[in-house]
């Protein structure tokens, strides 16, 4: 009596809903993060892969899963076992000097070696989806830590840069004040906007400190780099292809791994149970030598061979089996829906990040539009400025509007990233695990 596995509901959209990238280089998602072309980030997620502490317990849990999971069907196999023993008559009389071999094959029927083979099999599975899904998440959290640590440094420096620009209208308030030229409270503003870029420089710091933490932490240091500080420059993710489907998210998103390894656990469950409910039958066979010790007998030898098969009835507690199987029924009804839960979630974290890169796709396009407008300003100005036609300090106000147009257009293509290394951990997107030497075997 086999064991019959139910049919997963797997049924996904043919097409994404949202918009999909579909005029660039195509992405392998075993790769993705290749795609923004930086070799400092690209040593940083290897580095991670061989170095992180998640990572590697989660491999150590699935090498000895597979271990164990080698040998679950080690019970529906012929067991020999052999004794030798002393003992008495009950008479106190003789002693004899017992030597024994015992063999049983417990026939595993009715289902009972399948389900062993299936928890096997769902045991192995999760193992691996657990080890999947940490490292896509390892992957995922190292861009991201690159990211935020690139973007504040970068920010931090143009903070930088308008703090000497609020420096030098200082200077020239100073200079406006003596000569009767200011406004009033001109001075006082100059000075508190001084001040909120000096806060801002000190929050842009500390959003790198919290980075930089981060990301030793996934590469398994104990502290970060001092060469981190140099990286300044945030990686631009230029034009891409998404090659996946829905259909794809069955095939490489750990969750929904982990989910069907659950159905496939709760179907072995419910084997077990019902295989209780049958009779268990069993072949054994024995062959006792006997000697006297005392040889206060005609014979001081004998042998018994017996050989036949064992039945193990359920009665008595046939009502709590059957109460079991009803429940593993139930987990099994259960696991089915936290299987098509997981599918939708997974369409439904794909398709977010999808609706965010077009958002950030539009932000982004209008940003440059600002960022281009004000560095044509500021060049208009200097102009002016040689010519007599206007002051530097009436020139520092769109000098600050470059400066501030410029961050903002780096926050909104961090951003974009960060949603591109989003919908890559939506996907599932990670490298094939590398085998330990001997595991394959």
């Amino acid at each position: 009596m086999s064991v019959p596995v139910p049919d997963l509901p797997d049924r996904t959209p043919a097409v994404w809903s949202q918009p999909a990238p579909a005029q660039g280089v195509a992405v392998d998602a075993r790769q993705w993060w290749k795609v923004l072309a930086d070799a400092r980030l690209n040593a940083l997620v290897d580095e991670a892969i061989a170095g992180n502490l998640d990572l590697q317990q989660a491999t150590l849990r699935l090498q000895a899963v597979r271990l164990v999971s080698g040998t679950s069907d080690a019970r529906f196999r012929p067991e020999i076992t052999a004794s030798a023993k002393q003992v008495q008559d009950a008479a106190a009389v003789d002693t004899y000097f017992h030597a024994g071999v015992e063999a049983i094959w417990d026939l595993g029927l009715f289902g009972a070696a399948e389900s062993a083979r299936l928890g096997a099999q769902a045991a192995n599975g999760n193992a691996e989806a657990l080890r999947g899904a940490a490292q896509v998440a390892v992957i995922a959290d190292v861009v991201r830590s690159y990211l935020d640590l690139s973007v504040a440094q970068a920010q931090a420096d143009l903070l930088g840069k308008q703090l000497a620009v609020d420096a030098r209208g200082e200077q020239l308030a100073l200079v406006r004040q003596r000569l009767h030229l200011d406004e009033p409270g001109e001075l006082d503003r100059l000075r508190a906007r001084q001040a909120a870029t000096r806060a801002a420089i000190a929050q842009a710091d500390e959003s790198a400190g919290n980075a930089a933490r981060a990301l030793a932490l996934l590469l398994g240091r104990e502290g970060p780099d001092p060469a981190w500080n140099a990286y300044r420059t945030p990686p631009q993710l230029s034009a891409f292809t998404l090659r996946e489907v829905p259909a794809d998210l069955l095939r490489h998103r750990p969750q929904i791994l982990l989910a069907e390894a659950d159905v496939l656990q709760a179907t072995a469950e419910k084997g077990s149970a019902r295989a209780a409910m049958f009779p268990r039958l069993s072949l054994g066979g024995s062959i006792l030598y006997a000697y006297n010790l005392t040889q206060n007998a005609r014979s001081n030898s004998d042998s018994s061979p017996s050989i036949g098969p064992y039945i193990d009835i359920p009665l008595w507690d046939w009502g709590q089996r059957r109460a079991r199987y009803q429940s593993d029924n139930k987990q099994l009804d259960a696991a089915l829906l936290g299987y098509r839960q997981a599918v939708l979630q997974g369409v439904a974290e794909v398709e977010g990040a999808l609706g965010s890169l077009a958002r950030q796709d539009s932000s982004i396009r209008s940003l440059q539009v600002a960022d281009e407008a004000t560095r044509q300003q500021v060049a208009r100005q200097a102009r002016q400025v040689q010519l007599g036609l206007s002051s530097e300090f009436d020139g520092l106000d769109s000098q600050r509007a470059a400066l501030s147009a410029h961050a903002d257009l780096i926050g909104a293509q961090g951003a974009r990233v960060l949603a591109f290394a989003s919908l890559y951990r939506a996907v599932g997107g990670a490298p094939l695990p590398v085998e330990p030497e001997g595991e394959a075997q």
